[in-house]
């Protein structure tokens, strides 16, 4: 008989490596066991893309600062053989790469970490110089004026003022503020009365902080000068004051991307959130390159992005095996319910769960057509695979029609093991009838509905993503399932007449 020490000395050593691994993150580098319990750290990257035409290539991106309600830790660069600074200027802090030369793809990374801090202590100085009056056609200068004239009687000062332009800016029926609109953004087109009237005034990039969100782009807001502060304005809402979860990029002003010898720039931002103590955002604790630092957050941020989900599927394997094994559920497929969850985690619960239901009752239906044609087996998944694209299709284009945007997000469900569990389903029925099907059906159901709760559980989340610890305790729990040989829940039925005897 085989020794079984190896086994449980394997799984002693994996606990006490987890535990080990998630002390030392929390005691070292001071990452909470709890979401919230903390200080917030945004850690923003922002991605330049541009096609290099074969000549030398500067590159400026504007840098955030220490700003009202958050303070700057820490900034890096990633840019394999370009030069990099990172300096002070008249427009404000700038990012700037350089090199002799490149040509085609070019791929640029600027990551900062902003810290939540109500105290933070940033540049208040006024502005400096007189505002530089802009030149206007004569309808413009008309219409300019006409708009001035307005909102100065009802105002009192440099805000009241531009709350009152923007009001002009949102009637729909103002034909000079239409006229102004026809050449000008709206948020040029308040700067520029601004300037006529003598304030300073400056449209600035504005960034809506978001857990998880890629691909975000700068939207512009209006920066006016009160006499004592800069104040921050929404050209569009109207809405004075910067929000909590808004966040300046370029603060000064000026352009946000300059590009000399390429093309086609452009810039998007990635955005994730972090726990962490206060100790940790004053010394710098984390470094992306110690090697004990186990976590991903040394990745770029759309990357740890997509891990918050990657690093959420053990949790739902351990579910599976533990419903599989102790309780003995039944499932089509073994993890096919796991990627159901994921796919429910994007759909949320109830859509996603009506999508499931949609999609595999209608492909069973299209199935049993296809068994009379006595297919071989490629060619009959590879029709059930086309067939399951075309419903999603048309559900998807049905919502989008009857106005159910939740509907939009049914393509996020797995479409291969989609046909695989239509064609698992279909024949089940013909061998052992649709009372297995509904018995394996429903504890897929059932299993992917228990995963999703455990998926979108914060501390679950909090946990599995900070902590890759987490991970070995994981594996250690499923090794132990795994070696279980005892009655599962659901066979222990099968004794109750004993105790009734």
């Amino acid at each position: 008989m085989t020794s079984r020490i190896p086994f449980y000395f394997l799984i002693t050593l994996l606990i006490i490596a987890g535990v080990g691994l998630s002390q030392y993150r929390h005691e070292v580098y001071g990452v909470p066991w709890t979401p919230g319990e903390q200080r917030a750290l945004w850690e923003l990257e922002a991605r330049v893309e541009f096609d290099a035409i074969g000549e030398p290539v500067k590159v400026s991106m504007a840098a955030p600062e220490t700003q009202q309600g958050f303070t700057l830790i820490d900034e890096s660069t990633s840019s394999p053989g370009y030069g990099v600074a990172l300096i002070d200027t008249d427009n404000g802090r700038r990012a700037e790469w350089s090199i002799r030369e490149a040509i085609g793809k070019q791929i640029l990374y600027y990551k900062t970490q902003m810290l939540v801090d109500d105290q933070a202590q940033y540049d208040l100085s006024p502005p400096t110089g007189d505002t530089i009056a802009v030149s206007l056609d004569n309808p413009q200068q008309t219409a300019a004026t006409a708009l001035l004239e307005q909102a100065r009687k009802l105002s009192s000062d440099n805000l009241t003022l531009t709350r009152e332009l923007i009001k002009q800016f949102d009637d729909k029926q103002n034909q000079n503020a239409s006229l102004l609109l026809n050449n000008l953004s709206r948020e040029s087109a308040i700067v520029n009365l601004l300037s006529l009237e003598g304030i300073h005034a400056r449209v600035v990039g504005g960034l809506t902080l978001e857990d998880g969100r890629r691909r975000q782009s700068i939207f512009p807001l209006v920066e006016v000068w009160s006499g004592e502060k800069w104040q921050l304005f929404n050209p569009v809402t109207g809405e004075e004051g910067k929000p909590e979860d808004v966040m300046v990029w370029n603060q000064k002003g000026h352009s946000m991307l300059d590009v000399i010898g390429g093309r086609n720039s452009n810039v998007s931002f990635s955005i994730i959130a972090q726990d962490i103590t206060p100790q940790r955002a004053t010394s710098e604790k984390v470094k992306a390159e110690d090697l004990l630092n186990f976590s991903i957050h040394s990745l770029p941020v759309e990357e740890q992005a997509m891990f918050k989900t990657i690093m959420l599927v053990p949790i739902g394997a351990l579910i599976v095996v533990f419903l599989r094994i102790i309780v003995g559920l039944k499932t089509s497929g073994t993890f096919m319910p796991v990627l159901i969850a994921v796919a429910f985690v994007q759909t949320q619960l109830v859509t996603g769960i009506l999508g499931f239901l949609l999609i595999v009752g209608t492909g069973l239906i299209i199935r049993s057509y296809l068994s009379k044609l006595n297919l071989l087996l490629v060619a009959r998944i590879s029709a059930v695979i086309i067939t399951v694209i075309m419903i999603i299709s048309v559900f998807t284009v049905v919502a989008f029609k009857i106005g159910l945007v939740e509907g939009l997000t049914i393509t996020f469900f797995p479409m291969i093991i989609l046909s695989w569990t239509i064609e698992r389903m279909s024949i089940l029925w013909e061998e052992e009838g649709a009372k297995e099907v509904l018995i394996q059906g429903g504890g897929s159901l059932l299993t992917a509905v228990l995963v999703y709760l455990a998926m979108t559980n914060e501390i679950v989340r909090h946990l599995t993503f900070n902590f890759i610890g987490m991970q070995l305790i994981i594996l250690a729990a499923i090794l132990m399932l795994g070696n279980y040989t005892g009655y599962r829940l659901s066979e222990l039925r099968r004794f109750k007449p004993l105790t009734e005897d």
